[in-house]
């Protein structure tokens, strides 16, 4: 009995060993199937402007199924182009990330055809408390100085890249602490636009406002914004024009603060206090043999 045991146990460790060799042998053959493609990536950390040498690229092995679109595949499409954002070391090539020409380097490389890198100053609250970044998009503002009824507020460019903040021209970049700051942003616009953004800045003062970089939408309404949106008493006459109502007496703004004065103002009727609705009422049926009553408590 003991033997028959034995070889029993024996059988079965002898076909789980089978059927494990069995399991890996076809594992190995399946990722031998695996096609890969040689790419070419970077050799080391390189910031934007970097013209690809040689000696900037190498060789790797990619599953094919995971190489991703636009992957440059031999060296010879990426020498001397010019990187458009930095990449870091063993990072895969994008035809997307680089100049679509060669022979240039430098930041002035990453300039696109048919745009120009014009700078603007900056403060620290019209620059967005140093928020604004490298490739950030912003909207371009400009205020008219001048008289009360001159002052204006309108929306010149939108949706526009940052190139540099300063010396800044990537995310990241370390300048020397002891350089002197430069407190100005270097924006990629169009020939137009440019002279546009030139003229705004020799008339009255330059703001940008920061936008999401996922928001490509562009606003319609681009009217001027005066100093009358500002004023109390002007926006109170023109919500009294607007419902047909004469002018205010005296010329003065009451209190706004008070509800009535506020009606007043604006010719918005007062509102009707509704009166509480009824107690519910309590009702009992009684039964007094044949006989039914209903009794009603308040």
């Amino acid at each position: 009995m003991d033997r028959r045991r034995a070889l029993t146990i024996f059988g079965i460790a002898w076909l789980s060993a089978m059927a494990l060799t069995w399991f890996l042998w076809a594992q190995l053959k399946g990722q031998g199937r695996e096609r890969f493609v040689k790419v070419v990536a970077a050799a080391k950390d390189m910031p934007a402007g970097t013209r690809l040498r040689r000696t900037d690229l190498k060789p790797l092995n990619l599953l094919q199924k995971e190489i991703p679109r636009g992957v440059i595949l031999q060296e010879r499409d990426a020498e001397d182009r010019v990187l458009l954002y930095p990449v870091t070391s063993n990072e895969v090539l994008n035809a997307t990330r680089l100049t679509k020409w060669s022979q240039v380097e430098g930041i002035p490389a990453t300039i696109e055809p048919g745009k120009r890198a014009i700078a603007v100053p900056i403060t620290d609250s019209s620059g967005v408390a140093g928020l604004i970044q490298p490739r950030s998009r912003v909207d371009v503002l400009f205020t008219r100085s001048g008289a009360t009824a001159e002052v204006s507020t309108i929306t010149i460019l939108q949706d526009v890249e940052v190139l540099a903040v300063g010396r800044l021209t990537q995310v990241g970049q370390t300048v020397d602490p002891r350089a002197p700051r430069v407190p100005v942003a270097t924006l990629l616009v169009t020939p137009e636009e440019a002279r546009k953004l030139e003229l705004a800045k020799n008339q009255g003062k330059i703001s940008l406002a920061l936008r999401n970089p996922l928001d490509r939408s562009v606003a319609s309404d681009t009217r001027a914004l005066t100093a009358d949106a500002l004023d109390p008493m002007i926006f109170a006459r023109s919500a009294r024009a607007r419902r047909g109502l004469p002018p205010l007496a005296g010329g003065k703004l009451p209190d706004v603060k008070d509800d009535n004065a506020w009606r007043e103002l604006t010719g918005q009727k007062k509102e009707e206090k509704k009166p509480p609705p009824p107690k519910p009422k309590t009702v009992v049926d009684v039964f007094r043999g044949e006989k039914h009553v209903q009794e009603i408590f308040q």
